[in-house]
């Protein structure tokens, strides 16, 4: 396996956690109470830290000088592999808290898995993450359920944001090339696997909520390949505003 298949790998882990935090990080101020607007404000600086343990090792692997920096700030939108579950907008309260739920439970059973890579660094910030992860994950639980089992209105809301996001959630468990070839020597994770336990988790918690489980069939992917939704440019136009009006830009 080359070095280019295992970054592209990372890639695929770090971007979601990258847009995710960037998307959260949008937020920052506008929760609806203080103590929410602290701890979503939080899990922003959460993945936006797990990002840039991941975008070092990267840099370490690539060779040629680049930095964490480089790598966020200076890669075109097509060569940013996170999923498109990730860069869906901040619609609302009740819809932000159904996009975290949703990437929260996935992000937990790999990196539950990526504790015991072969490769001793992603093992390592595995291990760390998880830690962070596992409050995410319980934060977006409880409000799943405060939500859906709260007011008519909060149960609609978040009802409505269950069915539009739900099509973006079985993309989470498509193995691209790269996946495959750093699964087979015990690196990456073979995602496919985690798919019933992820939907058993998720299902759980939804029925606990008095939300419905959508029914569908037909599911939207593009991310894995590079290939985003009409959201990924606005954010890449906020995230990388400074790198590329103030190149090279030390502070």
């Amino acid at each position: 396996m080359k070095n280019e298949n295992l970054i592209q790998y990372i890639y695929g882990i770090a971007d979601n956690a990258l847009i995710l935090g960037q998307r959260l990080s949008e937020l920052c101020g506008h929760g609806p109470s203080l103590e929410t607007d602290i701890a979503m404000t939080n899990i922003a600086l959460d993945l936006l830290g797990q990002t840039r343990s991941y975008f070092q090792y990267v840099a370490q692997l690539s060779g040629d000088n680049k930095t964490e920096d480089d790598i966020a700030f200076l890669r075109t939108e097509r060569q940013y592999k996170n999923v498109l579950l990730v860069e869906q907008p901040n619609t609302h309260f009740g819809y932000v808290i159904t996009r975290q739920f949703l990437f929260d439970v996935f992000h937990f059973l790999l990196l539950q898995e990526l504790q015991n890579s072969k490769d001793e660094m992603l093992a390592a910030i595995a291990k760390k993450a998880i830690k962070e992860v596992s409050y995410h994950q319980r934060f977006s639980s409880d409000w799943i359920k405060r939500l859906g089992d709260g007011t008519e209105e909060s149960h609609q809301k978040v009802q409505e944001a269950v069915n539009d996001l739900w099509k973006y959630t079985d993309e989470l468990f498509h193995m691209t090339g790269d996946d495959v070839k750093t699964e087979e020597l015990g690196i990456g994770i073979n995602v496919a696997l985690l798919k019933e336990r992820y939907y058993q988790k998720v299902s759980e918690v939804l029925e606990e909520a008095s939300l419905t489980i959508p029914e569908m069939k037909w599911f939207q992917k593009g991310g894995k390949q590079g290939i985003h939704s009409e959201h990924m440019g606005y954010i890449l136009s906020d995230l990388q505003y400074m790198q590329r009006t103030y190149p090279n830009m030390k502070w």
